[in-house]
This record gives C-alpha cells, structure tokens and sequence, in this order.
C-alpha cells in the first residue's frame, strides 16, 4: 500500500477492501460502524451505498484526512463548517440521519463535544484511553488525554471529551491496554495482538467494558506500488521520522490478502465467545434506553 493519500485508492476499496470486508462481517454477523470522509464519498458514493445496504451503520470521518486539516489544528468554527458538511454529503447519499463520527488520526480538541452536539452528533469514538504509541502519531500531545480517560464508553463534559460528564455525546472509546487494538497492530504484530485482546478480554469479564477494534478497508487491498518514496507531511524532523518514516515502514505488513486471516481469526474468537456486534448508533441507544 502507498503512504499517501490518494483518491486512486478508493477505487481499490470499492473492487477490492470493501467487498472483502463486508462478507467477511457476513460470514460472523457482524454490523459495524464505517466512517468515510465526504472527500472519499463524494468521489465514490457506492463505498458509502454498499455498507448501508447491507446493514451498517454510516459515520462520519470529517471531509478530509489530509494532516493539516486535522479536527486538533482547525478553528471551532472550521471545525463545525467540516463536520456540517460532511454529514449532509453522507446523508444525502444514504437518505438517513448520520449520528456517529470519529476524527481522522483520531485527533480532536478537549472542548469538542460542544462542537459535535452543535453539528447534530450523538456519538464519538476518537478517543482511545490507556493507549500508549502515540508518539507515532500526529497530534500526540493532545492524545496525552489518552492516558487519563475512562475505559468504559461514557457521556462526555461538554468542555471535556476526555472526561465523563452530563453531555448528550456518547465516547466509546477505541480499545488499548498500553498497544492499540487495531488493524495496523494487529497486522504489525499478530502474536502481541492476539495477547492485547486476551488482556482486554480478561478486563471485560471483570468489568464489562466494551471491545472497540478499528481497522480500514484499506488495509484489505492489494494497491500498485507506484513509488517508494514516503511523502514528507510533517514539518519538522522528529514528527517526519516517527509519522512518516517508521510510521510508513510498519503499516505496510501484511497488507491485502494476508490481513484477512487475521482479521477473521479475531472476529471467530468474539463469535466464540458469544460477543454481540452491535454499531456505534445501536450502543447508544441501549445507553439512553
């Protein structure tokens, strides 16, 4: 896969990533939540189509991902203009309300609640609590929050998203112990994965925290490599070496084909387990009811 970010690729995840996935979630009963950007939607509308009609849920994942553009770095009043727009694209391709979003890289301000309240959002699942690679990432100072935040989903404070307050946002959160639990690390280290989730599950049993896994269509496509050379989008040297450089190296492994036996592996354990897969919207209405 490329490192960047490339409107060519959704046409990889239209032929290839999303069709892979869907019947692999229809192979284990599994209704998720997909987040699109409006860039991508509107340049591939059946990406959105093809998940909605088959049962998923549709969120919101801002208008673009491009890194200067992050949730962490715009004005409130961009902030509300992007998450506005984003959700009437995916709307009026569904032709349903959209409620759920998460932030592109996962990087949000403290006070956005507000914002996404405003912007007609029930649900959020940015926030990743306990989590600890964020130096591997862009906005990793603001994920310090991380650290500190509830591990079971929770209402947010409205000046607070990484706080359990009285707000009409619901968070829920994207599971970690220390390593994430998500594609990239499951497809970077399958054996250390496989001992995340056993943790988690451990947690789970004694407290009944939910599990949130967070993987990409992306990650289930074989793309042309075009070039080797990794796209410079941080501007100072540290951030390119951590963001870009190591960033880039890792998230190449076991792209495509070679994720979906890795996927399915968790996806049989769950279903062993007698877990239930519900999407971000179908959770918070078991929250408010």
């Amino acid at each position: 896969m490329n490192h960047k970010l490339r409107d060519k690729t959704g046409e990889y995840v239209l032929n290839q990533g999303m069709p892979r996935l869907l019947d692999l979630y229809e192979k284990y009963g599994v209704k998720a939540t997909f987040f699109y950007t409006g860039h991508i939607a509107q340049l591939y509308p059946e990406v959105v189509k093809m998940a909605y009609e088959r049962g998923h849920e549709v969120g919101s994942h801002g208008l673009t991902h491009e890194v200067n553009k992050a949730f962490d770095v715009l004005s409130p009043e961009e902030q509300l203009s992007h998450l506005k727009q984003s959700k009437q694209i995916l709307e009026d391709i569904i032709g349903e309300e959209v409620v759920s979003f998460r932030a592109p890289a996962a990087r949000v301000d403290k006070a956005f609640p507000e914002i996404l309240q405003e912007a007609g959002f029930k649900v959020d699942s940015s926030v990743s609590s306990q989590r600890l690679d964020m130096m591997f990432s862009f906005g990793a100072l603001k994920k310090l929050n991380w650290l500190v935040a509830p591990r079971h989903a929770y209402f947010t404070q409205d000046e607070n998203i990484f706080r359990k307050g009285k707000s009409e946002v619901l968070e829920v959160p994207i599971s970690a112990m220390g390593f994430p639990y998500i594609g990239t690390f499951m497809r970077i280290a399958p054996l250390l994965n496989r001992c995340t989730r056993n943790v988690l599950y451990w947690e789970t049993l004694c407290n009944g925290r939910q599990f949130v896994f967070l993987t990409h269509p992306n990650e289930f496509i074989d793309e042309d490599q075009e070039t080797t050379e990794i796209e410079r989008r941080a501007k100072n040297y540290i951030s390119y070496l951590l963001g870009d450089v190591i960033r880039h190296k890792l998230k190449v492994k076991n792209l495509g084909e070679k994720a979906l036996p890795l996927y399915e592996r968790e996806l049989a354990f769950f279903q062993r387990k007698d877990f239930e897969f519900v999407t971000c919207k179908g959770f918070f209405n078991r929250k408010k009811s």
